[in-house]
């Protein structure tokens, strides 16, 4: 497991009303490290927060910790309700 993965998986887990639906999913796609988050239903807009405010947050953290790590890393949201 990446730190990035579980950076992810930390704060997602402080946020989220139900912490053990939250889960993530890393990937490699041609340079890039991709961890989709995916949460249970409802608690994907705690995760995004006002305006995009906390995912926006949670993406630079993700940045900050892949490049540290010497890698590439994007961050996507799944709802597992849809």
């Amino acid at each position: 497991m990446s730190h990035v993965r579980t950076v992810v998986e930390v704060v997602a887990r402080g946020l989220a009303d139900h912490p053990d639906a939250v889960s993530v999913r890393e990937s490699h796609h041609h340079q890039t490290t991709l961890l989709e988050l995916h949460m249970a239903p409802g608690d994907l807009g705690r995760v995004i927060g006002r305006q995009g405010r906390t995912a926006q947050a949670l993406r630079t953290l993700v940045a900050l910790v892949a490049e540290r790590d010497g890698i590439k890393a994007q961050l996507e949201f799944r709802d597992e309700g849809r």
